[in-house]
This record gives structure tokens, C-alpha cells and sequence, in this order.
């Protein structure tokens, strides 16, 4: 009787075991967007720039500290194009009122987003920022951006959402090109996965 019992106990362990492997793996699933932002945004790759950590534990970007400006480089000019994408599980529609933008190096420039919420109760989303190529980022600095904080919206709302930024002087000369990607991404899904997990431990 006793060996017959063993191979039970042995496979409720491998059991456990494999259970345990596979809330791990979709923990980290569920991790590794944020984790790559944060990546990024450390080491400079892909374009991202610095941020902070918003209540949901999704990245939220900080406003650079304000700096002396430097004088307008008149001799060129960039173009700056704007793109957005709202990330599945967010029922918002999002898109630039401008989708592009000449400007003069160490020109301030604004522009706005228009995004609305579709559906029938108040969502909340946070949207990080993405700028290429990934050399400019460096030269790319929000002085007012709708990314720096959590974005409510109650149903049906639609709202501008403004953008004020400089491309830096110092930019490469090579550089004549910058597109500004932002995407929105849904903290209301990201607390009611976090609260699910935590529920089935």
C-alpha cells in the first residue's frame, strides 16, 4: 500500500509544480510590456525617454526639469509627424489634430490629440510615448504632454489632449525626420487582471 501511495504523491507534487510554473509564466507575460518600457527608457533603446511609474505599475512619463533654452536654430528645419494607437482592451478612439509639423530646432511647438471614449462607462488609460528614430529621442523634449499623467474619461467623453514640446539645437544634422508614436494603454484592465491574480492566490 505504501508504494502505491508514492507515485500519487509524487504526481500531486508535479502537479503543484507545473501549476505553479504556469501562473509564473503568465505573471510574466503580464509583466514583460512594462518591464520592456522600463528597459528602454533606461538604456535609451527604441526611442523611449524617462518616466516614472504610475499607481497601476505601468510606466507614466515625467516632465524634464526646466532648463535654459537655447537659441533657434534658423538654418533648418525638421519635420515632426505624431501617430497614435489605443492598445486592445481600451475602448477609445485616438487620433493627432495635426498629423505633422515643420519646425525650426529649439522652436517650441504645440499640437493636440483628440481622443474619445466609446464606451458606456469611465475608463482610464496612460499613454507612453515612443519617439524615432531612436538618436532623436535625446533631442525630442515635452515641456506639456497628456502622457505625464492618468487620463480619465467618462462615457462618450471626447477631449483635446495637448502636446508642447522642442526639438533640441543640438539634434544631428542628418536628422530631418522625427515621428512621435504614442500608445494608450487601459489601467482599468491592468487593476482588474492584477486584483484577479491576486484573488486566485
Amino acid at each position: 500500500m505504501e508504494q502505491a501511495s508514492l507515485p500519487s504523491q509524487d504526481n500531486s507534487r508535479l502537479i503543484r509544480r507545473l501549476l505553479l510554473l504556469v501562473a509564473g509564466a503568465f505573471v510574466f507575460a503580464f509583466a514583460l510590456v512594462p518591464l520592456y518600457d522600463v528597459l528602454c527608457r533606461a538604456t535609451g533603446f527604441n526611442g523611449k525617454t524617462a518616466t516614472g511609474f504610475a499607481t497601476g505599475g505601468l510606466p507614466t512619463q515625467v516632465a524634464s526639469p526646466a532648463q535654459p533654452r537655447a537659441a533657434v536654430d534658423r538654418s533648418r528645419l525638421v519635420r515632426v509627424e505624431f501617430t497614435g494607437t489605443v492598445m486592445p482592451g481600451l475602448p477609445w478612439d485616438m487620433r493627432p489634430l495635426q498629423f505633422s509639423v515643420e519646425l525650426h530646432p529649439g522652436e517650441m511647438q504645440q499640437v493636440s490629440y483628440l481622443v474619445r471614449n466609446l464606451s458606456d462607462k469611465p475608463v482610464t488609460g496612460q499613454a507612453v510615448p515612443s519617439v524615432s528614430p531612436g538618436q532623436a529621442a535625446q533631442h525630442f523634449e515635452k515641456i506639456e504632454c497628456f502622457c505625464f499623467e492618468q487620463q480619465t474619461l467618462a462615457p462618450g467623453e471626447a477631449r483635446e489632449m495637448p502636446l508642447a514640446f522642442i526639438v533640441k539645437p543640438e539634434i544631428g544634422a542628418d536628422i530631418a525626420q522625427i515621428t512621435l508614436s504614442y500608445a494608450f494603454f487601459s489601467l482599468d484592465g491592468q487593476r482588474q487582471t492584477l486584483t484577479r491574480n491576486r484573488e486566485e492566490k
